[in-house]
Order: structure tokens, then C-alpha cells, then sequence
């Protein structure tokens, strides 16, 4: 799942690190956890004589905490185990009170109260993992369970799915109090998205296009700007100035984010930017999302939330892009002017780039190569239209195939093509705006929309 802790790519010494500045950046999740057995001896019922019950009580507790300390979450251990189905009640009544964010049962046994507890606790309103080792499940206890919504049952002795577990109950956490900036019309007016509860500011455009007026091209901007010029594998069509003129762009998206208390950044770019000589962010987006901040072009927020999911969970950046059918080649093509470097992760190195113009023959661009064979999931979330309607989330997997040179080809200069695991037609690929991302993570995704009541479309 990558590092767990907040890692970001590395800044340059002059440079004054972005980073979120809103609500989910404070928020430190909360979770409760239990584990569940009978007093005494095991005996000749499941899990039987041969399972060590305070071993294993005690080998879990430690990775647990150990997990809580790795991804900066605030779990209470009950120091006893689960005795009784009314100790049990007593428990799941004090969490619900306590408004936790999520709850880990951890089964060490298979009989009497062990799995009417589990039950109890996936049907409360509070998110939940189970884990039962092996040995304290048969499938007639997880059958029950098994298709119920607001649960993540890990019958395993494979403790990552645990960590997994826990890694979504703090995704699901910081999602709820992410803040982002939406940079759109002249109306300012504060929002939520209904079912995530993410947060939404919106500011008016002409924010940005005052502020970039009054911002000097400083020696950082200039720096910054040398360094991509430096990196760049291939210099096509923009100048030195150009890319200072984007990484202005960047700098005041940062001052904005800052003051206005935000955790991610989006904009209706080419409807506000688009007629000026202003330099659309497509070099600041880049850069924001190579550091962690979520940023989402044309102020979709859908894209808003599916990139700041896949930062949370994945650790890594992602890129949001128009989708074309290759019917030649049964392939989806991915295609936009803003697209992160360190596609592996925001500890790993860049890919190697090219700067390019933005299609519209403007401003500049950085197209990393993306790597041919790379595994790669392709995500959409899409809010209910409804407030009582359940949101979705597009999920499919598959491989890089190879980078579009655009030109000669025409459109968006970040162009990646890719060959998706049991998929022929793709005229009709639902949503618009997909994330694509490298890694296969179709299932953890599944399990995500699951757990918080999202409706998977896996095609």
C-alpha cells in the first residue's frame, strides 16, 4: 500500500513546502478495537486446543499499535477481551457514543458470543473491520455477513489485510473532513458532498487571476522553473518564461490554499484562465499533486474526491483525464495537459518528462513517460445526484500499453493508452474524468466502496 506515514517528494531547499492546509490536515482518525473470545480453555471446539489464544492476543495488539502510530491514528485497545455478548453491547454501545471513526473486531474464537458479536458490530452505523485468523471462521459464520455494506471482513491470517483495513477507516476519515478549494464563478459560499461529507469552498475565479497579477516572478519561482527546464528529457515548444509562468501559477494556488484553509485545489481553469494571457496551473496541478495535495482540473469534483482517495489509501498521486476509445487496438486512452511525475509515489522518483505546450499551443506542460507493462487502476467516483441516493465509483484495472505522441496526434499532450483486463468495447467506458494510477487495486478499491456504502461498477 506504500508508506503509510505522510511522505512527500522531496522540495528544494529554497523552496517553501506546500502542503495541505485545511481540516483533514489536523484530523487525527479514531478507532476502537476489541478482541473477542471465551474464558478458559479452547478445548476441542474451534479454534481448538492447538491455537494460543494470549499469544495471539498479544502478537495483534502490538501490530495494531504499531500500524496506529504508522498511519497517525488514535486507537483505544480494550484491555480485556469480549467475555460475553453483553460485554460486547457494552462496547459497541460506548463507541457509537463516543462517535468513532471506525472499529476493528479481532475474532480468537469461533464459538458462542464470537460472531453474534461480529454481527452486531457490522450492522451498527460505524465502519467496521473484522478479522478472524484462521481458525475462527468457518463460511456459515461469514456467509451471514458477507454481502452486508459498512464491513471489511478479513478471514486470513494475512495481517496486511488488517493494515489495509485500518489504512481505509483513516481514508474514509480524512475524506470526510477534506477541505478543497474550488476556484469557480464569482459566488463565494462554503459546501459538503452528500453521503463523503468532503468539504468545499468556493472562491471566486477572479482570485486567482488578482493574485497572479500582483505576484513578481521571485528567485524560488525562478528555480523551480530551471529545475523542471533542467529535468526535462525533450524541450518542446515552451520557453524559460513559459515555465515561470506556470510556476507562478503554482505559487499562488499555494498562497490560496493557504489562506483560505484548504486541503486540495480545483478549478474551472479554462472557463476563468482560458481567455486571458494568464498561464493555465497546468504545471502548478502537476506539482501540487507530486506533493500530496490533492488538485483536480475544471472544478469536477467528483475527480476531487477520486484523487483524494487514491492519495490516501495509495499514497500516490494520480491523473485525471478525458477518455478516448482506440478501436484499432482495443485500447482506453487517457488524455490531458496535467498530469503528476512521481507516478509510483510521492517518495519515489520522478518518471522521466518532456515539457510540451498545452494543446491549445500556450503556457507549459510536463508529459511524463509513462511506463509501458506498468500495472495501472483506473477510478471514478460519482456523486449521487440525489442526497438520498448512494454514490459510485467506476473501478477497472489494467496495463500501460504506451504514450500517444501528440503531436502528430491531436489533443491533450499527455496522452497514455492503456489495455484493460477483460475489456473489448470501449466506445461506451462509463464516467468521464477517470483517475488513472499505478497499481492493480481493483480489489482494495471494492472493498473501500463496501465498507463505506458506495456502489462498485468493476468493468
Amino acid at each position: 500500500m506504500g508508506r503509510a506515514a505522510h511522505a512527500v517528494s522531496e522540495q528544494l531547499d529554497h523552496e517553501r513546502p506546500i502542503r495541505q492546509a485545511g481540516p483533514a490536515s489536523k484530523y487525527v482518525p479514531r478507532m476502537k478495537v476489541a478482541f473477542v473470545r471465551r474464558k478458559g480453555e479452547y478445548g476441542m471446539r474451534w479454534p481448538g486446543a492447538v491455537y494460543d489464544g494470549e499469544a495471539a492476543f498479544e502478537t495483534y495488539r502490538k501490530q495494531i499499535k504499531a500500524a496506529a502510530d504508522e498511519f497517525g491514528m488514535k486507537i483505544d485497545i480494550r484491555p480485556e477481551p469480549i467475555y460475553s455478548l453483553a460485554e460486547g453491547d457494552q462496547w459497541l454501545a460506548q463507541a457509537e457514543a463516543d462517535k468513532m471513526d471506525g472499529l476493528l473486531v479481532v475474532l480468537l474464537d469461533r464459538q458462542e458470543h464470537a460472531w453474534p458479536t461480529a454481527a452486531k458490530t457490522v450492522d451498527c452505523p460505524v465502519p467496521t473491520i473484522i478479522f478472524a485468523p484462521i481458525g475462527a471462521a468457518f463460511t456459515t459464520n461469514t456467509a451471514p455477513l458477507a454481502r452486508k455494506s459498512g464491513a471489511f471482513i478479513c478471514s486470513t491470517d494475512d495481517f496486511s489485510q488488517v493494515l489495509y483495513g485500518m489504512k481505509m477507516i483513516k481514508a474514509g476519515a480524512k475524506l470526510r473532513e477534506t477541505r478543497f478549494i474550488v476556484l469557480r464563478g464569482s459566488e463565494r459560499k462554503d459546501d459538503h458532498v452528500p453521503h463523503v461529507g468532503t468539504k468545499l469552498r468556493y472562491v471566486p475565479a477572479s482570485t486567482l487571476l488578482e493574485l497572479y497579477k500582483q505576484t513578481t516572478t521571485s528567485a524560488e519561482i525562478e528555480t523551480i522553473a530551471h529545475e523542471y527546464v533542467d529535468r526535462a528529457q525533450r524541450i518542446a515548444g515552451p520557453s524559460v518564461d513559459d515555465v515561470c509562468n506556470g510556476v507562478k501559477s503554482y505559487v499562488v494556488a499555494r498562497t490560496i490554499l493557504e489562506r483560505e484553509e484548504g486541503d486540495g485545489i480545483t478549478m474551472d481553469c479554462l472557463g476563468a484562465v482560458g481567455p486571458t494571457n494568464i498561464s493555465l496551473p497546468c504545471i502548478a496541478w502537476s506539482r501540487m499533486l507530486d506533493h500530496g495535495v490533492p488538485a483536480a482540473c475544471e472544478a469536477d469534483i467528483g475527480a476531487c474526491i477520486t484523487h483524494a482517495l487514491v492519495q490516501y489509501l495509495f499514497d500516490r498521486p494520480g491523473f485525471q483525464q478525458d477518455p478516448v476509445p482506440d478501436t484499432a487496438n482495443d485500447c482506453l486512452i487517457g488524455a490531458h495537459c496535467t498530469c503528476p511525475t512521481r507516478l509510483s509515489g510521492f517518495d519515489h522518483d520522478q518518471e522521466p518528462f518532456s515539457l510540451s505546450y498545452h494543446h491549445g499551443m500556450r503556457d507549459a506542460v510536463p508529459v511524463p513517460e509513462w511506463r509501458a507493462g506498468q500495472r495501472v487502476t483506473v477510478a471514478d467516483f460519482l456523486p449521487g445526484e440525489k442526497p438520498n441516493q448512494p454514490p459510485e465509483m467506476i473501478i477497472s484495472a489494467g496495463e500501460v500499453v504506451g504514450n500517444i505522441a501528440v503531436p502528430p496526434s491531436g489533443g491533450c499532450v499527455v496522452s497514455v493508452s492503456l489495455k484493460l483486463d477483460g475489456v473489448s468495447d470501449l466506445l461506451d467506458y462509463p464516467g468521464f474524468h477517470q483517475i488513472f494510477f499505478y497499481g492493480d487495486f481493483k480489489k482494495e478499491l471494492a472493498a473501500y466502496c463496501k465498507l463505506y456504502g458506495i456502489r462498485p461498477q468493476i468493468v
